[in-house]
Protein backbone atom coordinates (compact mmCIF):
# COMPACT_ATOMS: atom_id res chain seq x y z
CA UNK A 1 0.00 0.00 0.00
CA UNK A 2 1.42 3.37 -1.04
CA UNK A 3 1.07 6.59 0.96
CA UNK A 4 1.60 9.73 -1.10
CA UNK A 5 2.87 12.92 0.55
CA UNK A 6 0.05 14.87 -1.10
CA UNK A 7 -2.52 12.55 0.47
CA UNK A 8 -0.90 12.97 3.89
CA UNK A 9 -0.95 16.77 3.48
CA UNK A 10 -4.64 16.68 2.48
CA UNK A 11 -5.46 14.57 5.53
CA UNK A 12 -3.68 17.06 7.76
CA UNK A 13 -5.51 19.97 6.08
CA UNK A 14 -8.85 18.22 6.61
CA UNK A 15 -8.09 18.15 10.33
CA UNK A 16 -6.65 21.67 10.46
CA UNK A 17 -9.47 23.51 8.70
CA UNK A 18 -12.33 22.45 11.00
CA UNK A 19 -10.11 23.17 14.00
CA UNK A 20 -9.53 26.71 12.75
CA UNK A 21 -13.14 27.42 11.94
CA UNK A 22 -14.42 26.07 15.26
CA UNK A 23 -11.80 27.70 17.48
CA UNK A 24 -13.38 30.00 20.04
CA UNK A 25 -10.35 32.27 20.26
CA UNK A 26 -9.65 33.61 16.77
CA UNK A 27 -6.67 35.73 17.76
CA UNK A 28 -3.52 34.66 16.00
CA UNK A 29 -0.28 35.23 17.87
CA UNK A 30 2.75 36.02 15.71
CA UNK A 31 6.33 35.72 16.94
CA UNK A 32 9.62 35.27 15.20
CA UNK A 33 12.87 36.92 14.29
CA UNK A 34 14.83 38.49 11.46
CA UNK A 35 18.56 37.73 11.41
CA UNK A 36 21.68 38.46 9.46
CA UNK A 37 24.39 35.78 9.78
CA UNK A 38 27.82 36.52 8.32
CA UNK A 39 30.77 34.16 8.64
CA UNK A 40 34.35 34.61 7.43
CA UNK A 41 36.98 31.89 7.10
CA UNK A 42 40.22 32.70 8.90
CA UNK A 43 42.46 30.68 6.56
CA UNK A 44 44.60 32.24 3.85
CA UNK A 45 41.63 32.58 1.46
CA UNK A 46 39.56 34.73 3.83
CA UNK A 47 36.43 33.62 1.97
CA UNK A 48 32.93 34.06 3.27
CA UNK A 49 31.78 30.81 4.82
CA UNK A 50 28.19 32.03 5.01
CA UNK A 51 26.17 35.16 4.32
CA UNK A 52 22.56 34.43 5.19
CA UNK A 53 19.51 36.55 5.91
CA UNK A 54 16.74 34.76 7.78
CA UNK A 55 13.08 35.43 8.45
CA UNK A 56 11.59 32.96 10.92
CA UNK A 57 7.89 33.21 11.79
CA UNK A 58 5.89 31.43 14.47
CA UNK A 59 2.13 31.68 14.19
CA UNK A 60 -0.11 30.15 16.83
CA UNK A 61 -3.78 30.08 17.69
CA UNK A 62 -5.21 28.39 20.76
CA UNK A 63 -8.59 27.69 22.26
CA UNK A 64 -9.65 25.43 25.09
CA UNK A 65 -9.69 22.28 22.95
CA UNK A 66 -7.61 23.12 19.89
CA UNK A 67 -4.26 24.75 19.16
CA UNK A 68 -2.45 25.44 15.91
CA UNK A 69 1.25 26.14 15.44
CA UNK A 70 2.93 27.04 12.13
CA UNK A 71 6.64 27.84 11.71
CA UNK A 72 7.64 28.91 8.17
CA UNK A 73 11.10 30.29 7.44
CA UNK A 74 13.04 31.92 4.63
CA UNK A 75 16.82 31.75 4.11
CA UNK A 76 18.27 34.25 1.65
CA UNK A 77 21.93 33.75 0.63
CA UNK A 78 24.53 36.05 -0.90
CA UNK A 79 24.09 34.47 -4.35
CA UNK A 80 20.38 35.44 -4.27
CA UNK A 81 19.36 31.85 -3.64
CA UNK A 82 16.13 31.75 -1.69
CA UNK A 83 15.17 28.78 0.46
CA UNK A 84 11.60 28.62 1.74
CA UNK A 85 10.78 25.98 4.29
CA UNK A 86 8.18 24.85 6.77
CA UNK A 87 9.78 23.66 9.99
CA UNK A 88 6.50 22.92 11.77
CA UNK A 89 2.79 23.07 10.96
CA UNK A 90 0.59 21.00 13.26
CA UNK A 91 -2.68 21.04 15.13
CA UNK A 92 -3.09 19.91 18.74
CA UNK A 93 -6.38 18.46 19.99
CA UNK A 94 -6.84 18.44 23.78
CA UNK A 95 -8.98 15.99 25.75
CA UNK A 96 -9.35 15.25 29.45
CA UNK A 97 -6.36 12.93 29.84
CA UNK A 98 -4.79 12.77 26.39
CA UNK A 99 -3.94 14.95 23.43
CA UNK A 100 -3.18 14.42 19.75
CA UNK A 101 -0.73 16.33 17.55
CA UNK A 102 -1.09 15.95 13.78
CA UNK A 103 1.11 17.55 11.15
CA UNK A 104 4.71 18.55 10.59
CA UNK A 105 6.53 18.81 13.91
CA UNK A 106 9.86 18.54 15.67
CA UNK A 107 9.96 15.77 18.30
CA UNK A 108 12.83 15.81 20.79
CA UNK A 109 13.99 12.93 22.99
CA UNK A 110 16.74 12.73 25.59
CA UNK A 111 18.85 14.85 27.95
CA UNK A 112 22.15 15.20 26.07
CA UNK A 113 23.40 18.62 24.99
CA UNK A 114 24.86 18.92 21.50
CA UNK A 115 24.66 15.21 20.60
CA UNK A 116 21.92 12.86 19.39
CA UNK A 117 21.64 9.61 21.35
CA UNK A 118 17.96 8.73 21.74
CA UNK A 119 16.97 11.91 19.88
CA UNK A 120 16.25 10.06 16.62
CA UNK A 121 12.68 10.95 15.66
CA UNK A 122 13.38 14.21 13.82
CA UNK A 123 16.02 13.93 11.06
CA UNK A 124 18.87 16.43 10.98
CA UNK A 125 19.97 19.17 8.61
CA UNK A 126 23.74 18.65 8.56
CA UNK A 127 24.56 20.91 5.61
CA UNK A 128 26.57 23.14 7.95
CA UNK A 129 27.80 20.38 10.27
CA UNK A 130 26.87 21.12 13.94
CA UNK A 131 27.11 24.92 13.70
CA UNK A 132 23.47 26.10 13.39
CA UNK A 133 21.20 26.34 16.40
CA UNK A 134 19.76 22.94 17.23
CA UNK A 135 16.18 24.04 16.56
CA UNK A 136 17.41 24.67 13.00
CA UNK A 137 19.38 21.41 12.76
CA UNK A 138 16.32 19.36 13.70
CA UNK A 139 13.93 19.01 10.78
CA UNK A 140 10.19 18.83 11.11
CA UNK A 141 8.47 15.64 9.95
CA UNK A 142 4.86 14.75 9.24
CA UNK A 143 3.81 12.69 12.24
CA UNK A 144 0.81 11.62 14.29
CA UNK A 145 1.63 11.93 18.00
CA UNK A 146 -0.60 10.63 20.80
CA UNK A 147 0.07 11.49 24.48
CA UNK A 148 -1.79 9.89 27.38
CA UNK A 149 -1.43 11.42 30.87
CA UNK A 150 -1.94 9.77 34.24
CA UNK A 151 -0.62 11.57 37.31
CA UNK A 152 3.05 12.50 36.72
CA UNK A 153 3.35 9.90 33.92
CA UNK A 154 3.08 10.38 30.18
CA UNK A 155 2.77 7.63 27.57
CA UNK A 156 3.51 8.69 24.01
CA UNK A 157 3.20 7.00 20.61
CA UNK A 158 4.52 8.60 17.41
CA UNK A 159 3.72 7.30 13.93
CA UNK A 160 5.72 8.72 11.04
CA UNK A 161 4.12 7.64 7.75
CA UNK A 162 6.83 8.90 5.39
CA UNK A 163 10.59 8.58 5.93
CA UNK A 164 12.69 11.76 5.71
CA UNK A 165 16.50 11.36 5.56
CA UNK A 166 19.15 13.63 7.02
CA UNK A 167 20.19 16.49 4.73
CA UNK A 168 23.85 16.03 3.78
CA UNK A 169 26.25 18.77 2.60
CA UNK A 170 26.15 19.26 -1.16
CA UNK A 171 29.04 18.56 -3.50
CA UNK A 172 31.60 21.34 -3.22
CA UNK A 173 30.53 22.35 0.29
CA UNK A 174 33.32 23.01 2.78
CA UNK A 175 31.35 20.79 5.19
CA UNK A 176 31.45 17.75 2.90
CA UNK A 177 34.54 15.72 3.82
CA UNK A 178 36.32 14.08 0.92
CA UNK A 179 35.99 10.31 0.76
CA UNK A 180 39.12 8.21 0.38
CA UNK A 181 38.31 5.65 -2.30
CA UNK A 182 41.01 3.24 -3.51
CA UNK A 183 39.72 3.41 -7.12
CA UNK A 184 37.47 5.54 -9.37
CA UNK A 185 33.83 5.40 -8.28
CA UNK A 186 30.61 4.99 -10.23
CA UNK A 187 27.52 6.03 -8.26
CA UNK A 188 24.32 3.98 -8.27
CA UNK A 189 21.36 5.77 -6.63
CA UNK A 190 18.78 3.07 -7.38
CA UNK A 191 18.27 2.19 -3.68
CA UNK A 192 18.80 5.57 -2.03
CA UNK A 193 15.11 6.46 -1.63
CA UNK A 194 12.76 4.63 0.71
CA UNK A 195 9.42 4.00 -1.07
CA UNK A 196 6.39 5.74 0.43
CA UNK A 197 4.56 2.66 1.64
CA UNK A 198 2.72 1.91 4.86
CA UNK A 199 5.15 -0.89 5.59
CA UNK A 200 8.00 1.65 5.42
CA UNK A 201 6.55 3.95 8.08
CA UNK A 202 8.30 4.52 11.42
CA UNK A 203 7.03 3.98 14.95
CA UNK A 204 8.30 5.41 18.26
CA UNK A 205 7.28 5.02 21.90
CA UNK A 206 8.10 7.07 24.97
CA UNK A 207 7.30 6.84 28.65
CA UNK A 208 8.25 9.81 30.82
CA UNK A 209 7.68 10.80 34.41
CA UNK A 210 8.49 14.02 36.21
CA UNK A 211 8.87 13.78 39.99
CA UNK A 212 10.08 16.22 42.62
CA UNK A 213 13.47 14.51 42.93
CA UNK A 214 14.09 13.11 39.43
CA UNK A 215 12.74 12.81 35.92
CA UNK A 216 12.95 9.72 33.74
CA UNK A 217 12.35 8.90 30.10
CA UNK A 218 12.23 5.48 28.41
CA UNK A 219 12.04 5.34 24.62
CA UNK A 220 11.98 2.85 21.77
CA UNK A 221 11.66 2.95 18.02
CA UNK A 222 11.53 1.00 14.80
CA UNK A 223 12.75 3.32 12.08
CA UNK A 224 15.14 3.94 9.20
CA UNK A 225 18.73 5.03 9.72
CA UNK A 226 18.72 8.68 8.64
CA UNK A 227 22.16 8.35 7.06
CA UNK A 228 22.61 5.86 4.21
CA UNK A 229 25.41 3.30 4.16
CA UNK A 230 27.49 2.90 1.01
CA UNK A 231 27.32 -0.61 -0.43
CA UNK A 232 30.49 -0.98 -2.48
CA UNK A 233 30.97 -3.36 -5.41
CA UNK A 234 34.55 -4.00 -6.53
CA UNK A 235 35.39 -4.37 -10.22
CA UNK A 236 38.66 -6.12 -10.94
CA UNK A 237 40.80 -5.93 -14.05
CA UNK A 238 40.43 -9.42 -15.61
CA UNK A 239 44.06 -9.50 -16.72
CA UNK A 240 45.89 -8.12 -13.68
CA UNK A 241 43.16 -8.87 -11.11
CA UNK A 242 43.77 -5.44 -9.65
CA UNK A 243 40.98 -3.17 -8.48
CA UNK A 244 40.16 -0.68 -11.23
CA UNK A 245 36.68 0.62 -10.31
CA UNK A 246 34.11 0.73 -7.51
CA UNK A 247 30.34 1.04 -7.64
CA UNK A 248 28.91 2.91 -4.65
CA UNK A 249 25.23 2.31 -3.87
CA UNK A 250 23.76 4.37 -0.96
CA UNK A 251 20.98 2.63 0.94
CA UNK A 252 19.04 3.27 4.16
CA UNK A 253 18.44 0.37 6.54
CA UNK A 254 16.02 -0.37 9.33
CA UNK A 255 17.07 0.09 12.96
CA UNK A 256 15.51 -0.99 16.23
CA UNK A 257 16.41 1.20 19.20
CA UNK A 258 15.66 1.11 22.91
CA UNK A 259 17.00 3.43 25.58
CA UNK A 260 16.30 6.13 28.07
CA UNK A 261 17.51 9.17 29.95
CA UNK A 262 17.27 10.70 33.41
CA UNK A 263 18.22 13.74 35.43
CA UNK A 264 18.54 14.00 39.22
CA UNK A 265 19.21 17.15 41.29
CA UNK A 266 21.79 16.42 43.98
CA UNK A 267 23.12 19.01 46.47
CA UNK A 268 23.21 21.88 44.00
CA UNK A 269 24.26 19.64 41.11
CA UNK A 270 22.21 18.04 38.36
CA UNK A 271 23.32 14.56 37.28
CA UNK A 272 22.16 13.52 33.81
CA UNK A 273 22.46 10.30 31.87
CA UNK A 274 21.29 8.90 28.57
CA UNK A 275 21.82 5.61 26.72
CA UNK A 276 20.56 3.85 23.61
CA UNK A 277 20.98 0.33 22.22
CA UNK A 278 20.76 0.00 18.44
CA UNK A 279 20.16 -3.37 16.79
CA UNK A 280 21.51 -4.20 13.31
CA UNK A 281 23.27 -0.96 12.45
CA UNK A 282 25.41 -1.06 9.30
CA UNK A 283 29.04 0.09 9.34
CA UNK A 284 31.57 0.63 6.57
CA UNK A 285 34.51 -1.76 6.50
CA UNK A 286 37.91 -1.97 4.80
CA UNK A 287 37.79 -5.76 4.82
CA UNK A 288 38.08 -6.91 1.16
CA UNK A 289 36.18 -10.10 2.04
CA UNK A 290 33.18 -8.24 3.50
CA UNK A 291 30.09 -8.26 1.30
CA UNK A 292 29.50 -4.80 -0.20
CA UNK A 293 32.23 -3.45 2.13
CA UNK A 294 29.68 -3.30 4.97
CA UNK A 295 29.04 -5.20 8.17
CA UNK A 296 26.03 -5.27 10.50
CA UNK A 297 26.60 -4.90 14.24
CA UNK A 298 24.71 -3.99 17.38
CA UNK A 299 25.77 -0.68 18.85
CA UNK A 300 25.40 1.32 22.07
CA UNK A 301 25.64 5.08 22.59
CA UNK A 302 25.63 6.61 26.07
CA UNK A 303 26.32 9.80 28.01
CA UNK A 304 26.96 10.87 31.60
CA UNK A 305 26.66 14.57 32.37
CA UNK A 306 26.90 17.04 35.24
CA UNK A 307 25.45 20.57 35.59
CA UNK A 308 26.57 22.93 38.33
CA UNK A 309 27.41 26.54 39.18
CA UNK A 310 30.93 27.73 39.98
CA UNK A 311 31.78 31.38 40.77
CA UNK A 312 28.64 32.57 38.95
CA UNK A 313 29.47 30.41 35.92
CA UNK A 314 26.91 27.89 34.72
CA UNK A 315 28.88 24.75 33.87
CA UNK A 316 27.80 21.71 31.90
CA UNK A 317 30.11 18.76 31.20
CA UNK A 318 29.40 15.47 29.42
CA UNK A 319 31.26 12.26 28.67
CA UNK A 320 29.87 10.52 25.58
CA UNK A 321 30.89 7.14 24.22
CA UNK A 322 29.89 4.98 21.26
CA UNK A 323 30.63 1.26 21.36
CA UNK A 324 30.33 -1.20 18.45
CA UNK A 325 29.52 -4.59 19.96
CA UNK A 326 31.14 -7.80 18.70
CA UNK A 327 33.72 -5.62 16.99
CA UNK A 328 35.71 -7.03 14.06
CA UNK A 329 38.90 -5.77 12.47
CA UNK A 330 38.50 -3.71 9.33
CA UNK A 331 35.55 -1.58 10.46
CA UNK A 332 36.31 2.03 9.57
CA UNK A 333 34.93 3.30 12.89
CA UNK A 334 36.79 2.63 16.14
CA UNK A 335 35.36 0.07 18.54
CA UNK A 336 35.03 2.85 21.12
CA UNK A 337 34.56 6.50 20.15
CA UNK A 338 34.82 8.84 23.14
CA UNK A 339 33.93 12.53 23.26
CA UNK A 340 33.80 15.12 26.02
CA UNK A 341 31.73 18.30 25.83
CA UNK A 342 32.08 21.40 27.99
CA UNK A 343 29.79 24.40 28.31
CA UNK A 344 30.57 27.44 30.44
CA UNK A 345 28.30 30.50 30.53
CA UNK A 346 28.30 33.69 32.60
CA UNK A 347 26.17 36.85 32.52
CA UNK A 348 27.44 40.39 33.05
CA UNK A 349 25.94 43.89 33.39
CA UNK A 350 22.55 42.71 34.68
CA UNK A 351 22.26 40.02 32.02
CA UNK A 352 22.89 42.40 29.12
CA UNK A 353 26.13 40.62 28.19
CA UNK A 354 26.60 36.84 28.14
CA UNK A 355 29.91 35.06 27.59
CA UNK A 356 29.85 31.40 26.57
CA UNK A 357 32.26 28.66 25.57
CA UNK A 358 31.01 25.38 24.17
CA UNK A 359 33.44 22.70 23.05
CA UNK A 360 33.54 19.17 21.68
CA UNK A 361 36.75 17.27 22.46
CA UNK A 362 37.41 14.00 20.63
CA UNK A 363 39.46 11.71 22.84
CA UNK A 364 40.29 9.12 20.18
CA UNK A 365 42.14 11.46 17.84
CA UNK A 366 42.88 14.45 20.06
CA UNK A 367 40.75 16.81 17.98
CA UNK A 368 38.22 19.43 19.05
CA UNK A 369 35.70 22.07 18.08
CA UNK A 370 35.83 25.22 20.24
CA UNK A 371 32.93 27.68 20.04
CA UNK A 372 33.43 30.90 22.04
CA UNK A 373 30.42 33.23 21.79
CA UNK A 374 29.43 36.64 23.15
CA UNK A 375 25.79 37.76 23.30
CA UNK A 376 24.86 41.43 23.78
CA UNK A 377 21.27 42.62 24.28
CA UNK A 378 21.56 45.99 22.59
CA UNK A 379 17.89 46.89 23.03
CA UNK A 380 14.56 45.23 23.65
CA UNK A 381 14.40 42.35 21.16
CA UNK A 382 17.62 43.38 19.41
CA UNK A 383 20.63 41.12 19.98
CA UNK A 384 24.19 41.18 18.62
CA UNK A 385 26.13 37.92 18.66
CA UNK A 386 29.80 37.45 17.88
CA UNK A 387 31.74 34.22 17.93
CA UNK A 388 34.19 31.81 16.39
CA UNK A 389 34.33 28.15 15.37
CA UNK A 390 37.83 26.75 15.87
CA UNK A 391 38.70 23.23 14.69
CA UNK A 392 41.74 21.48 16.14
CA UNK A 393 43.40 18.21 15.14
CA UNK A 394 43.98 16.41 11.87
CA UNK A 395 41.86 14.77 9.19
CA UNK A 396 41.49 11.53 11.16
CA UNK A 397 39.13 13.12 13.69
CA UNK A 398 35.48 14.08 13.37
CA UNK A 399 36.35 17.70 14.07
CA UNK A 400 39.95 17.83 12.88
CA UNK A 401 38.92 16.98 9.32
CA UNK A 402 37.48 20.52 9.17
CA UNK A 403 40.69 22.17 10.39
CA UNK A 404 40.71 24.50 7.35
CA UNK A 405 37.21 25.77 8.19
CA UNK A 406 38.03 27.97 11.19
CA UNK A 407 35.75 30.97 11.06
CA UNK A 408 34.60 34.07 12.87
CA UNK A 409 31.02 35.25 12.57
CA UNK A 410 28.43 37.79 13.64
CA UNK A 411 24.70 37.43 13.99
CA UNK A 412 22.42 40.45 14.25
CA UNK A 413 18.97 39.37 15.34
CA UNK A 414 15.72 41.19 16.00
CA UNK A 415 13.04 39.16 17.77
CA UNK A 416 9.37 40.14 17.85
Amino acid sequence: MYINKTIVSLLVAMILLPALTQAEDRNIRINGYARNYTGLLTNETGDLSILQNTLNLELSRQSQKVALFVNPYIYHYWDDELELGLREAYVSLYFDNFDINVGQQQIIYGKAEGVFITDVVSPKDMREFLLPDFDEIRMGITAFKFNYYTGPNTFEVVWVPVFTPTKEPEEGSIWRPERDFPAPVKWDYSTKDVPERLENSELFFRYSTLRSNFDLELVGGYFWDDEPILHMTRHMDPETMELNQLTARPEHHRLTMGGGSFSVPLNGLVVRGEAAYYKDKYFQTRDPEAENATTKKNYVHYMAGLDYNLYDWTINTQFIQEHILDYSEGIRDDEFESTVTFLGRKDYFRDLLTVELFSYIGLNNGDALLRPTVYYDFADGFEIIGGANIFLGDEEGRFGRFKDNDMIYTKIRYSF
